[in-house]
C-alpha cells in the first residue's frame, strides 16, 4: 500500500511534512525519484490575506502529493509484472 495514498492535505505544515517524508522513504525503497518537494512558502504577512501564499503551498502539495503516489504506483505495477 502506497502511504499517504488517500489522504488530502488538510492545511498544517506538520502534516504536509509528515507526507513529504513518508513518501519520499516509500519511494526510495521502490527506487523511484520523486520530484522535489515544494519550498516552504517565507513571505507570509499573517494577516490571512485572500490567495495566501500558504493556499499556493498546500495546492502545491497536493500535486505533489498525487504526482508521488502515481510514480510509486507504477513502479509498483512494474515490479510485480
Amino acid at each position: 500500500m502506497i502511504p499517504f495514498a488517500s489522504m488530502r492535505v488538510t492545511g498544517e505544515l506538520a502534516q504536509a511534512r509528515a507526507l513529504f517524508t513518508a513518501l519520499q522513504l516509500h519511494a526510495s525503497r521502490l527506487n523511484v525519484t520523486l520530484r522535489p518537494t515544494p519550498p516552504e512558502p517565507d513571505t507570509c504577512c499573517g494577516r490571512g490575506c485572500n490567495g495566501c501564499v500558504w493556499e499556493g503551498f498546500y495546492a502545491a502539495t497536493e500535486f505533489w502529493r498525487q504526482d508521488a503516489v502515481a510514480a510509486c504506483e507504477r513502479a509498483q505495477s512494474q515490479h510485480q509484472a
